[in-house]
């Protein structure tokens, strides 16, 4: 395959403590522990603190992100894990239905880098698990970063809601 040139937004910076919870799945370990470490480096990277979660698979991953968004304290979530197309249509039923819960939290306002990768072969996910290489779950954590980022520019406008004070004083008949 011809090389592809990719485009990759600068790293944000805070001027406030970001808190990330990365959530994954090691049912492949040695995929999962190189996009650990690429999230992990991509945090530190930015300052970020953070905090590790394993679940069974990539389908307790959101329910997991769920969790935690209605009882703790974090600004972002990092989703990893990976799913390698088997000889049955679990393949499809487990990549659709967690994309498609990360995408429904994230509509709901949670900062979620989704790094679930989805591949045909373990060759597949080595390339892109290696933080030397494609480095996605590097990718995943700048992407949770980037949402918190945007979430802070807009969650700190400071427009006015509702009515104007008068300056009148008030007058009472």
């Amino acid at each position: 395959m011809a090389s592809v040139e990719h485009h990759i937004l600068d790293r944000p910076s805070f001027d406030k403590p970001v808190k990330v919870l990365i959530v994954t799945a090691p049912y492949y370990k040695a995929i999962a522990d190189n996009m650990l470490q690429g999230a992990v480096a991509e945090l530190e990277a930015a300052g970020a603190s953070h905090e590790v979660v394993e679940v069974p698979g990539a389908l307790e991953v959101p329910t997991a992100i769920g969790i935690a968004e209605r009882m703790s304290d974090f600004d972002g979530y990092v989703a990893l894990g990976c799913v390698v197309r088997g000889e049955t249509t679990h393949y499809e039923t487990v990549c659709n239905d967690s994309s498609r819960a990360l995408s429904l939290l994230g509509l709901q306002g949670l900062c979620i880098g989704n790094g679930i990768l989805t591949v045909e072969t373990m060759k597949q996910a080595e390339v892109r698990a290696d933080p030397a290489d494609q480095n996605k779950g590097g990718g995943a954590a700048a992407a949770a970063l980037h949402l918190i980022a945007l979430s802070r520019k807009w969650g700190a406008t400071t427009k006015g809601v509702g009515f104007l004070p008068s300056s009148d004083p008030i007058q009472i008949a």
